[in-house]
């Protein structure tokens, strides 16, 4: 077991969790607020997705990221800002064309995944390393070898550190080759995301497999399950020698009909760590952990 476990925040996403719980934040200022808040709770690293404010749906407006930066360190919080880069991969194959791409759709290259990230360089952004079906249906996410090698030039020219979103062992091997080529500076940081879509399960057995094919290299990593898994996965990683992630975006519910809020989720992740002996690391001992250096 890893004895300090640095606990992410995923406080958002771009699902439709606001229309099933209030408490998953849209605005800037919701969601500004909510890292604050889960900063203060122990979470060293916020992810984060915006949305519009409107329709509250995900966005890539980068606006809306420099609102939510801004009020996070206007707040004097140093959590980590991890943004994400994955928005822009969406893609719904047509049901009786293939090529007449559905409403669903949106697909934007690696150069525009990653506009905001240039404008802004966070801390961390994200880099989701596969091509997976999202779910039921024809919606798939796209995420090929050349635009993750794209991606991580890209991203380490910015000098941010990316974090390697792996939805599968098949996305592990590429992981693992650009780690050996060098594409990234040491520690690698990556996360097993486990439960999404069509991607590896979330089982004590699809991440003990994970973390074992890592094989030793400079890695620092980290996993989280989706809706009902969340928790038993804050444990499972903690015990593999990972680090874990809790959150609305991927979880809205803190028991059966009980809607969760951030803060309640990263309390529930500190009581699993500390009922099991570990300790929750510190945003500075994180920072150091991954080689982030000072704050951006």
């Amino acid at each position: 077991m890893k004895q300090d476990v640095f606990i992410t925040c995923a406080v958002t996403g771009a699902g439709d969790g606001p229309k099933k719980n209030p408490n998953v934040p849209v605005t800037p200022e919701q969601i500004a607020a909510d890292v604050v808040a889960v900063a203060e709770a122990g979470a060293a690293i916020a992810h984060i997705h915006v949305r519009d404010t409107v329709t509250t749906e995900g966005s890539r407006d980068t606006a809306l990221y420099a609102e939510v930066m801004e009020r996070v360190r206007d707040a004097g919080t140093d959590i980590i800002i991890n943004f994400t880069a994955g928005m822009g991969g969406d893609l719904e194959v047509g049901t009786e064309d293939p090529k007449q791409f559905g409403a669903a759709t949106d697909l934007v290259s690696q150069a525009e995944r990653v506009v905001h990230i240039d404008a802004l360089r966070p801390d961390v952004c994200t880099l989701d390393c596969g091509t997976y079906n999202m779910a039921d249906g024809n919606v798939i996410y796209v995420s090929t070898p050349d635009q993750i090698r794209e991606g991580a030039r890209m991203i380490r020219g910015f000098g941010v550190k990316p974090e390697l979103e792996v939805f599968d062992l098949g996305h592990l091997g590429l992981v693992l080759r650009l780690i050996d080529e060098g594409a990234f500076e040491g520690p690698a940081m990556v996360q097993f995301c486990l439960g999404v879509g069509s991607g590896a399960p979330a089982t004590p057995g699809a991440l003990k497999a994970m973390s074992d094919a890592l094989g030793g290299r400079d890695v620092v990593w980290s996993a989280f399950g989706v809706g009902r898994m969340q928790l038993p996965m804050v444990a499972q990683a903690a015990l593999l020698g990972g680090n874990v992630r809790v959150g609305l975006e991927d979880n809205i519910w803190l028991s059966k009909g009980v809607p969760a809020t951030n803060v309640d989720l990263v309390n529930r992740a500190r009581t699993i760590v500390e009922s099991m002996g570990g300790r929750v690391q510190s945003v500075q001992a994180t920072r150091d952990e991954l080689g982030l250096g000072g704050r951006q």
